[in-house]
C-alpha cells in the first residue's frame, strides 16, 4: 500500500510541509473523525525559523528550536506523519508522487514554504552562507567558528582579515538580528575565546539595497535599528548591492569590494515549487495565486498556505508578508473551511489580522511595531523575547530556550560554540 497509509472512509487530507501553516492545519484537524490527515515533510521535525540566527551565532542548539512531529500527534490516530519528498502532483487523478511511492487525496494542501533567493547569481549561491533551515544555520555556525580557528594560526594579515570579516546581505529582521548578535560576540565573547587575536581587525557589515533597514516597519523602527547597530560597531551600508562573491571578496555594484571569506545571505526568498501545478498561476517570487479560501487558481481541492500563497486583499494588494502569522492564520481558517466543505456549509473568506512586527538588534535593544503602539529599547527587547518564547512548540523547548537566554544575559556568554562536522569519509 503506498506509504502504508490505512484505507478508511474518511476524507483524506494531504499536507505537504510541516512549517507554521501545515502544522497548524494538522493540529486543527487532529482528532476530527471526518478526516484522515497525512503530514509529509522532508524532516521529521518542525523548525522555528525566527530563531535560526541564534543557532547560527551559537546562542541556541538546533534541538531547542526543533520539535519532533510524531511527538505532537501521539494521541491522534487520524494523523499520519511521513518523512518523504513530494516530486510531482497529478491533479487530474488526485495523486501525488513521492520518493516513497504514490498517494491519493481528497484535499491537498501545499505549505512548502520558501527558500533563499540568490537572484540567479551562481557564485553567491555556491559560496555564500544562507540560513533557511536548521542545517544551514548550523553550517553557518561551523563556518564562522572554523574561520576563527584558521585566523588564529594564520601569519598573513590579509588572510586573517578575510577570515574575521563578516558581510551580511539583507536589511530585514534576519540580517539585522545576525549583525547585532555577531557584533555582541565580537565585543563580549570572542576576545575571551581567542585572546591571541586582535578583534579590532574584525569588521561586520550589513548591506541593504534599499534606503532603510527593516523596510516594512515604521520609520522609528528603521531609524532606531540603524542607530542600535552603529552603537554596536556594525558598518551599515544602505543603498548598496552585492553583485558577486568569489569566496574572498564581496564585490559591489559601484565597483568597490570588501575582503571577507564570510558572506551571509539574507537578501530575499522565493517560494518552493512542485511539478504539476499550472505555471500560469505563478505570481511574483514563485508564489501561487489563491483565492480568499486559499484555493489555488484553477483547482477546487488543492490549497496553498503561507509563503507559497499569493492572496491579495485591499490592505495587501501585493500579497501577505512572508512571515509566520499569515501562515498560522490561514491554516486555522482552512481547517474550518475544510469542515464546512464536507458539510455543505458556506466557506469563510480569509482576512489577515496584522499583529505587528518586531526585530531584536542586541542585548536590551529591539524594535516593536504593534497595530496600536510602536516602541523601542529594553521593553521592546523583553516583548520580543516573550512573544518568541510563547510561539515555540513544546514546553521542553520553551524551558531550554529560557534557560539559555537567562544564562546568556547573566554571563555574556552563549557557551555553545561547538564545531560539529559530519564524519569525514576515509581516504
Amino acid at each position: 500500500m503506498p506509504l502504508n497509509i490505512p484505507q478508511t472512509n474518511q476524507k483524506k487530507v494531504i499536507i505537504i510541509g510541516a512549517g507554521f501553516g501545515g502544522l497548524q492545519v494538522a493540529q486543527s484537524l487532529a482528532g476530527n473523525e471526518d478526516f484522515q490527515v497525512v503530514l509529509i515533510d522532508k524532516n521529521n521535525y518542525h523548525q522555528f525559523q525566527p530563531l535560526f540566527y541564534q543557532v547560527a551565532t551559537a546562542g541556541l542548539e538546533p534541538s531547542a528550536i526543533s520539535f519532533p512531529l510524531r511527538l505532537a500527534f501521539h494521541n491522534y490516530s487520524n494523523i499520519h506523519v511521513r518523512v518523504a519528498s513530494v516530486t510531482k502532483i497529478i491533479s487530474e487523478k488526485n495523486l501525488i508522487e513521492t520518493d516513497l511511492g504514490e498517494l491519493s487525496y481528497d484535499f491537498l494542501i501545499m505549505a512548502i514554504g520558501a527558500d533563499t533567493n540568490f537572484f540567479g547569481n551562481k557564485n553567491i549561491q555556491e559560496k555564500a552562507l544562507p540560513m533557511k533551515s536548521v542545517g544551514e544555520a548550523l553550517g553557518l555556525r561551523n563556518r564562522l567558528l572554523e574561520n576563527f580557528e584558521s585566523a588564529l594560526v594564520s601569519d598573513n594579515e590579509d588572510e586573517r582579515v578575510g577570515l574575521l570579516n563578516v558581510v551580511v546581505v539583507g536589511g530585514g529582521p534576519t540580517g539585522v538580528e545576525v549583525s547585532g548578535t555577531l557584533a555582541e560576540m565580537k565585543r563580549h565573547v570572542l576576545p575571551k575565546d581567542y585572546p591571541e587575536l586582535n578583534f579590532d581587525l574584525m569588521q561586520i557589515y550589513i548591506v541593504e539595497s534599499g534606503a532603510e533597514l527593516l523596510g516594512p516597519m515604521s520609520k522609528n523602527a528603521q531609524v532606531k535599528s540603524k542607530e542600535y547597530l552603529e552603537q554596536l560597531g556594525v558598518n551599515v551600508m544602505l543603498g548598496s548591492r552585492v553583485s558577486d562573491f568569489d569566496g574572498q571578496y564581496a564585490y559591489f555594484n559601484d565597483g568597490s569590494k570588501i575582503r571577507t571569506n564570510n558572506l551571509v545571505w539574507a537578501a530575499g526568498v522565493k517560494a518552493n515549487s512542485i511539478e504539476g501545478i499550472n505555471p500560469e498561476i505563478m505570481a511574483r517570487g514563485g508564489r501561487m495565486k489563491v483565492n480568499r479560501y486559499n484555493q489555488i487558481e484553477g483547482y477546487d481541492n488543492i490549497f496553498a498556505l503561507g509563503d507559497v500563497a499569493y492572496m491579495t486583499e485591499e490592505k495587501f494588494p501585493n500579497g501577505h508578508p512572508q512571515v509566520a502569522q499569515p501562515a498560522i492564520q490561514q491554516g486555522k481558517l482552512l481547517a474550518k473551511n475544510l469542515i464546512n466543505l464536507i458539510r455543505g456549509n458556506n466557506l469563510k473568506e480569509f482576512t489577515y489580522r496584522d499583529l505587528g512586527s518586531m526585530a531584536t538588534v542586541g542585548r536590551n535593544l529591539a524594535v516593536v511595531d504593534l497595530p496600536f503602539w510602536r516602541f523601542q529599547g529594553f521593553f521592546a527587547w523583553l516583548t520580543w523575547m516573550f512573544v518568541h518564547l510563547m510561539a515555540i512548540v513544546g514546553v521542553k523547548n520553551k524551558l531550554l530556550i529560557f534557560i539559555n537566554w537567562l544564562w546568556n544575559y547573566v554571563t555574556y556568554d552563549q557557551s555553545l560554540r561547538l564545531i560539529i562536522r559530519a564524519k569525514s569519509p576515509k581516504s
